[in-house]
């Protein structure tokens, strides 16, 4: 796997934020809401209703990503993101209100949607929001006939099938099971015990970052009650 560095608590004007680092790809979300639905009628009286958009900064890599903006790409991304998030939130906690989640990449190498989605993973704890557990992303794909774990943007172009995933390993559920490129259905099996395995590094790296971001909330209130 790639190095991967995350942190919480970011940004400033976000009710909820943080940043990854995975390989080459840098990444940043924000979480804002719950808040009031507009117009109202979009509004759904028992739950929440939770939006996700996923952006590349034109600047994200050597490639021509055009004006900054959404495209046919990052609006599907958005849209599985979306997903995946509502099935992960208490949503039922909100009724009538929104959840917006903004995953901006400013640097792109393979694999973003998997780092966006461990990136908002973070920012939605941070925020406070509950959640029925930590997603943890990764992706799995095939390179020369062989599985391999967390693809960069070289292999996931030049190799044979690329397959990003997300686990609740509380509750057991796969909650994002995406393929593209061809596997037999016992690379399959392989592929998800891979993923499933890998994710428990990644886990690991999530659950420091929210550790060290309360930490350092909790330091910030005592030394605010001091000066009081």
């Amino acid at each position: 796997m790639r190095e991967i560095k995350m942190e919480a608590g970011t940004l400033k004007k976000a009710r909820g934020s943080a940043m990854v680092e995975w390989g080459r790809n840098k990444v940043v979300a924000g979480v804002y809401g719950p808040r009031e639905v507009f117009p109202k009628f979009l509004s759904n009286p028992y739950r929440a209703i939770i939006n996700a958009k996923y952006a590349m900064a034109p600047f994200c890599s050597l490639e021509e990503h055009g004006r900054a903006g959404p495209n046919r790409r990052s609006i599907e991304i958005s849209k599985v993101i979306k997903h995946v998030f509502e099935n992960n939130v208490v949503v039922e906690e909100f009724p009538k209100t929104k959840i917006d989640i903004t995953m901006e990449i400013i640097q792109s190498d393979g694999g973003t949607r998997v780092s966006a989605i461990a990136a908002a993973s973070l920012a939605l704890i941070d925020a406070g929001i509950p959640v029925r557990d930590i997603v943890t992303p990764i992706s799995v794909g095939k390179i020369a006939g062989q599985l391999v774990v967390d693809l960069d943007k070289d292999e996931d172009n030049y190799g044979e099938s690329d397959m990003p995933m997300a686990f609740s390993h509380r509750t057991g559920e796969l909650l994002l099971w995406q393929m593209d490129g061809m596997l037999t259905h016992a690379e399959l099996k392989q592929a998800l015990s891979m993923g499933l395995e890998a994710t428990r590094k990644v886990r690991a790296i999530q659950e420091a970052a929210l550790k060290t971001a309360f930490e350092n909330a909790a330091e910030a209130c005592e030394e605010e009650g001091d000066s009081q």
